[in-house]
């Protein structure tokens, strides 16, 4: 391979690269706005939104990432995760509500309208399975007391 091509070959990957770190920059903002928007609204959940945009700005800025760390609301959130102090009660609470619901409406009401009848039983039990994992990670975490 001569220069000119390995130098074409340097510019295509570092393009890629800038889109992919672009489009993990934009689902680390929405993560962002829907932890904005739980932190007022009960029945949506901040942290897991917060920690998502954490690490959707851990792939894309450093700079993003260091000021969702240290910024005044949403750092607590993040670095109590991090330290190992877990969630607020009324967080895992939250978490637990919201995803059971949701998956009960998903399991009960969507599928049936969504995919074929052979289909149904399966994406039924994955789904609730899923649930499952969720629920005990969550109500294994430590449950984090403002002092």
């Amino acid at each position: 391979m001569d220069k000119d091509q390995f130098s074409e070959k340097a510019k295509c990957e570092k393009k890629g690269q800038k889109i992919i770190r672009a489009l993990w920059l934009a689902v680390g903002l929405i993560c962002v706005l829907l932890g904005t928007i739980g932190m007022v609204l009960p029945i949506l959940p901040t942290t897991p939104f917060l920690l998502a945009a954490a690490a959707c700005f851990c792939k894309s800025s450093t700079r993003m990432y260091d000021w969702l760390l240290n910024n005044k609301w949403f750092g607590e959130y993040i670095r109590n995760y991090r330290e190992g102090r877990g969630l607020p009660m009324r967080t895992k609470i939250t978490a637990l509500t919201v995803l059971w619901a949701t998956i009960g409406v998903s399991t009960v009401f969507l599928l049936n309208r969504l995919l074929p009848p052979q289909l149904i039983l399966p994406m039924q039990i994955v789904m609730i399975a899923i649930a499952v994992g969720v629920s005990i990670h969550i109500l294994r975490l430590p449950t984090f007391k403002k002092r």
